[in-house]
């Protein structure tokens, strides 16, 4: 019978080749580079009403950035409130990932309730977004099931930071501060410019003038000016009398 003896580097040789290799590492999914979305309220609330299945609390559970907690974040730091009388409700309806047939498919559903201090006016929006894509092979590694979540719920998240803002100017423009917060970048009314923008800034008004009378043309004063009076000592075009060393009429 022959008995087979392995060297210590062959045997660290097969166990280097076993191990798994290392998990990779996902960046936050971090949305504070968007300008914020300014409610005219005082009071504004971010609620979870969404409750997984067991399936489903399994794959969020694998995401490197679980959809609820990812959107959560995301609504707590864009929407805030200005000051005004008045309280906001953002729901969290859905932040579902599951699997169906071979494919991940993900829900993201936000609901926006405002009303004024005295119930008289109230406005709603809601914003949904899906996104689905191939899962990855059942003997699949555990980053390539966590690179696959994580870009779903990028996915789902740089759509609903779309589709919210949509939302808000379409159903909400009343009760969207225009003017923006102190700091922040400029946003469009209309919804054009830079992406993710809102609001824009005022334009500062002109001075009327008399219709069709021209502006008075400014004079400029001279670079160098010189003593053009020499009955005068020290006097120089344009200058008043502190400048020649008297004191200014009462």
């Amino acid at each position: 019978m022959k008995h087979w003896q392995f060297s210590p580097l062959a045997v660290l040789a097969l166990a280097a080749c076993s191990s798994p290799p290392p998990l990779q590492t996902f960046a936050p999914l971090d949305y504070s580079y968007l300008p914020p979305l300014v409610l005219k309220v005082a009071n504004l609330s971010v609620v979870n009403n969404y409750v997984p299945t067991p399936s489903q609390a399994t794959l969020i559970g694998e995401d490197p950035a679980s959809p609820i907690t990812t959107l959560q974040n995301m609504l707590n730091r864009r929407i805030v409130a200005s000051g005004a009388p008045g309280t906001a409700t953002i729901a969290i309806q859905t932040a579902s990932i599951d699997q169906v047939n071979g494919n991940l498919t993900g829900t993201m559903t936000v609901d926006v309730s405002v009303a004024s201090p005295d119930g008289r006016s109230t406005g709603y929006a809601e914003a949904t977004v899906s996104a689905s894509q191939t899962a990855p092979d059942s003997d699949a590694s555990q980053n390539d099931t966590q690179a696959a979540l994580y870009g779903l719920t990028k996915k789902l998240m740089d759509d609903m930071n779309v589709q919210l803002q949509y939302q808000l100017q379409h159903n909400l423009s009343s009760w969207i501060s225009w003017s923006g917060t102190p700091g922040t970048a400029p946003l469009a009314a209309g919804g054009a410019g830079a992406p993710g923008a809102i609001q824009a800034t005022p334009l500062t008004p002109l001075t009327p003038t008399a219709p069709g009378t021209a502006p008075a043309p400014q004079t400029p004063a001279p670079a160098n000016p010189v003593n053009t009076n020499p009955a005068v000592p020290n006097y120089l075009p344009g200058a008043g009398p502190a400048a020649l060393g008297q004191a200014a009429p009462q």
